[in-house]
């Protein structure tokens, strides 16, 4: 198995505290001449004050060390938030059960039997510095999708807020992975009985299940007439994407000016121009962005090939018979762009 890095990019290092230096001897050639960077620690306190300035990977332990022993070292080690992930081997000629449960008890991921066989070290070494750099890139990964997640959740709230159509994503026949602002609205007035925000009516998952797609969805009520129609083809266990479209059916409504050549969105802000409302008043009645409603007050005066919102209103009133525009309640333009300022009443 090829040589590790450390955490730092270098190569990996093995601080080795025992108080035989036969066991050390051994260890530090081997160890070195397979390419890692050895440390060496004759006590349990020694092991503790070389962690102030150093950072080893795997640190092997002896269990039996005059003063501190290898238990009490490594629940030190454990208690401290630096070392905690710090793979701990013990090295030991301690044969009973009972001292292997405690060790592990105390923190430690393996035992190495004495006498040492440098072999066995060095693969047990590898093995673990495998399994360390790899939890480490799991790490790595996790928080990055972490991070993924959290900005694609934002995206979707802004988007959710800023679309002025009313669009769903759907998946698993009827379970609503992304649904605008506008969209939950009609759900709200169209089916006032469906309580789960989750899913998608059943009128609209059935027809959209069943094949039926081809073919707008309609609902009409006395006021207004819903439709849904889909944009990919739809599965019971596909995910796919509806519009929902309301056209009011008052008289005098958005829909007389659809005759102008626009859409029924940029209908609806002609209606309220119309009727003398500014930008900001219309966004909230339309429960759209300040800045959606003013790129289609744009889009109306190139349609209707106008230069002003007055000339617009009075092109509006005509269909809507309305009678005279007031001039007064319009606010001050100037090259056809709108000044921001908004107006109550």
């Amino acid at each position: 198995m090829d040589q590790l890095e450390s955490q730092d990019g270098g190569k990996s290092s093995i601080l080795i505290v025992d108080d035989v230096p036969a066991n050390v001897g051994v260890l530090l050639d081997f160890l070195d001449g397979a390419g890692y960077e050895v440390l060496v620690a004759e006590s349990g306190e020694g092991a503790l004050s070389q962690l102030a300035y150093a950072r080893p990977d795997i640190i092997l332990l002896d269990v039996t060390m005059p003063g501190m022993d290898g238990y009490e070292t490594c629940r030190r080690l454990k208690a401290d938030e630096r070392w905690r992930d710090t793979p701990v081997f013990f090295l030991t000629a301690l044969s009973d059960p009972v001292d292997k449960v405690r060790g592990f008890a105390v923190g430690a991921v393996d035992y190495i039997t004495k006498p040492l066989h440098p072999e066995e070290v060095l693969a047990r070494v590898q093995a673990h510095l495998q399994i360390r750099a790899l939890r480490r890139e799991l790490e790595e990964q996790n928080a990055l999708l972490q991070k993924a997640i959290a900005l694609r959740l934002e995206a979707e709230g802004q988007l959710q807020q800023s679309l002025d159509r009313a669009v769903l994503v759907v998946y698993q026949g009827n379970q609503i992975q992304f649904c605008t602002k506008l969209a939950h609205q009609f759900i709200r007035r169209y089916f006032p009985d469906h309580v789960d925000a989750e899913t998608l009516p059943d009128p609209l998952a059935v027809w959209a299940r069943t094949g039926q797609g081809a073919a707008p969805w309609r609902h009409e009520t006395v006021d207004a007439l819903l439709e849904a129609r889909l944009f990919t083809e739809s599965a019971p266990d596909a995910c796919f994407m509806l519009t929902l479209e309301e056209t009011p059916r008052l008289a005098n409504s958005p829909t007389s000016l659809l005759p102008l050549g626009l859409t029924m969105r940029e209908a609806e802000v002609l209606y309220w121009i119309a009727h003398g409302k500014t930008s900001p008043e219309i966004a909230l009645i339309l429960h759209a962005a300040l800045n959606t409603i003013k790129k289609h007050v744009q889009n109306i005066l190139l349609k209707l090939g106008v230069e002003t919102r007055l000339a617009a209103a009075l092109r509006a009133a005509e269909l809507l018979g309305l009678g005279a525009v007031d001039p007064a309640k319009f606010r001050s333009e100037w090259n056809g762009t709108e000044t921001v300022r908004f107006r109550i009443g």
